[in-house]
């Protein structure tokens, strides 16, 4: 099946083109970066227009990028949720009324389901796999048994990685998008100069916890105006050290827990250079095979939501009939679809 795929969840409007759930043809991102950074983080609303300005010609381009058509098409597949309403309602209503003018079928895909998914555009890894999958806004631990079939293991309680990431980049004075400023002034530091907690790390469970985190670089910088001035790249390794730490052991613990032999990590967060280290380190240790996607494919795409979407309509799961939805738990998915 060639597949149209459409992504609008936050703040990225992109469109692919990707034959049988597994070959993109092409893939087109128009990022908001620019705009956000004035504010400091994603305005919903701002979000929202650019959307509905940048949604065509976005998909204008994929199809020109895959040297195809929309007469070639065969089915689409959108991101449903979860994400901001208003940006999710773009690209669900650009999908309906592209597969209703083509009577051609439809899938709205979980956000979240595409970026653990989206490895296999690159390589198969066999079922059952763990997946850690850290972005702005998720920072949760599955075992994935199929697609569709998740176990979630454990979770964020409260900020995500992500979000912990921009927020620090702020209180430190950073431009935004802070995880990617962050990650560059880390190289340059030491991960010992600033003492922080490692929230939740001993607790006996897989939950993720990173306010107090953020909590803590409050304090420090308030002690020590150093660390947003000479000593920022101290601060930026020691920050980065502690979120990894949590993340590579509580991901170690989950592996001795499921007994899986094969780890993915996805979402946006992945593309951090400590992280993708310290998980190999750590892959490397623990005796299992690691698959991280390349950086293009980790943050925000609309490749990724073709290799659920390929598969769903393969099974005659495609509809017209559903709404975007700002919350979407992705271990109710195998309910929803009858397979619990």
């Amino acid at each position: 099946m060639l597949l149209l795929a459409i992504e609008t969840s936050c703040d990225e409007t992109a469109a692919a083109v990707v034959r049988d759930g597994r070959q993109a043809l092409s893939g087109v991102v128009a990022t908001q970066v620019d705009i956000h950074a004035a504010y400091g983080g994603v305005v919903p609303e701002i979000a929202s227009r650019q959307h509905l300005e940048g949604i065509v010609p976005v998909i204008d381009e994929a199809l020109r990028s895959a040297g195809v058509t929309m007469a070639d098409i065969e089915g689409v597949a959108v991101t449903r949720g979860p994400g901001l309403i208003g940006a999710l309602l773009v690209g669900v209503c650009a999908a309906k009324g592209i597969a209703a003018a083509r009577d051609i079928p439809l899938a709205g895909v979980n956000h979240i389901e595409s970026h653990l998914l989206a490895i296999l555009l690159e390589e198969e890894v066999p079922f059952p796999f763990l997946a850690l999958v850290v972005s702005g806004g998720h920072s949760h631990l599955y075992r994935v048994d199929g697609i569709g079939r998740y176990t979630i293991l454990g979770q964020t309680i409260d900020d995500a990685a992500g979000e912990a990431f921009d927020k620090v980049a702020k209180l430190a004075g950073l431009p935004y998008p802070g995880g990617v400023q962050i990650d560059r002034l880390a190289v340059q530091g030491d991960p010992q100069r600033v003492k922080l907690p490692r929230p939740l790390l001993h607790d006996g469970t897989l939950n993720f916890s990173f306010s107090g985190l953020k909590t803590a670089v409050h304090t420090a910088l308030r002690k020590e105006p150093s660390l947003a001035g000479d000593d920022l790249p101290h601060l930026c390794a020691s920050f980065q050290e502690a979120v990894c730490q949590v993340l590579v052991r509580k991901t170690a613990t989950a592996l001795e827990r499921t007994g899986c032999t094969r780890l993915v990590v996805a979402g946006g967060v992945a593309c951090n250079s400590g992280l993708r280290r310290a998980m190999a380190a750590m892959a490397a240790q623990c005796g299992v095979s690691l698959h991280i996607p390349s950086p293009a494919l980790c943050s925000d795409n609309a490749a990724m939501v073709a290799v659920p979407g390929d598969f769903y309509l393969s099974k005659g799961l495609g509809a017209l009939d559903f709404d975007a939805v700002p919350v979407w738990p992705l271990d109710r998915i195998a309910a929803e679809l009858g397979w619990a």
